[in-house]
């Protein structure tokens, strides 16, 4: 499972400034080892951070930089789906790729279609897996660009206003804020490392605590 601290919002943010930020969302827009990458917390506590312009982070420059990212973490996605297609399919699971995540992904493709693209921008996992699925069902790219944009800049400004308003909402408190939001963003990774890894803790839990009950 990933350092939790080295996927800390608040740490990142403060360590890597606007770079961090436009990479991390661009990996996790299109990019397969990016799935577990904290997107969403990110977006809600560089928001928050900006309503104070803590690290040199402005809402402004933030809005741009982040939707740029996502567009081209996006589009870099539909083109990797595009060029490997179906054969992608038949790739194993490893650390850095969860096949699941992209079957799951296809089968919202086929249930919405274009749609896709949008709402899986507020979708952990699905999310990364979109765009390729997209470009592997060879959706027009015109079409694709058009949900891309719209997705991108509607996840966005939802998520840093929301990060926004809480800074300025709760100023004072905003400490606070952050380690509920970092918390938070723990918690799916956490529960997909769980789910995916079920049968391999349950084994170590009976290794490390049946010699204690028998």
């Amino acid at each position: 499972m990933p350092n939790i601290k080295l996927l800390s919002p608040e740490y990142l943010i403060s360590s890597f400034g606007y770079a961090g930020l436009f990479f991390i969302v661009f990996a996790e827009s299109g990019l397969l080892f990016g799935f577990f990458l904290p997107g969403d917390s990110l977006l809600i506590t560089s928001g928050a951070i900006a309503a104070k312009e803590l690290f040199g982070i402005k809402l402004i420059p933030l809005i741009v930089i982040t939707i740029s990212a996502a567009i081209t973490g996006d589009s870099v996605g539909y083109w990797f789906g595009k060029k490997t297609g179906p054969m992608i399919f038949n790739r194993d699971s490893s650390l850095l790729f969860h096949k699941e995540n992209l079957v799951k992904a296809q089968k919202f493709y086929e249930k919405h279609g274009g749609k896709t693209i949008v709402l899986a921008r507020f979708m952990p996992f699905i999310r990364t897996f979109a765009p390729i699925v997209a470009g592997i069902g060879q959706m027009k790219y015109s079409t694709f660009l058009f949900y891309n944009v719209f997705g991108a800049s509607l996840w966005v400004l939802s998520m840093t206003l929301l990060g926004f308003y809480l800074g300025k909402r709760f100023e004072k408190q905003l400490h606070w804020v952050i380690i509920l939001v970092i918390i938070i963003s723990v918690l799916p990774p956490a529960y997909h490392f769980v789910k995916s890894n079920k049968e391999k803790i349950l084994n170590l839990a009976k290794r490390l605590f049946w010699p204690l009950l028998s």
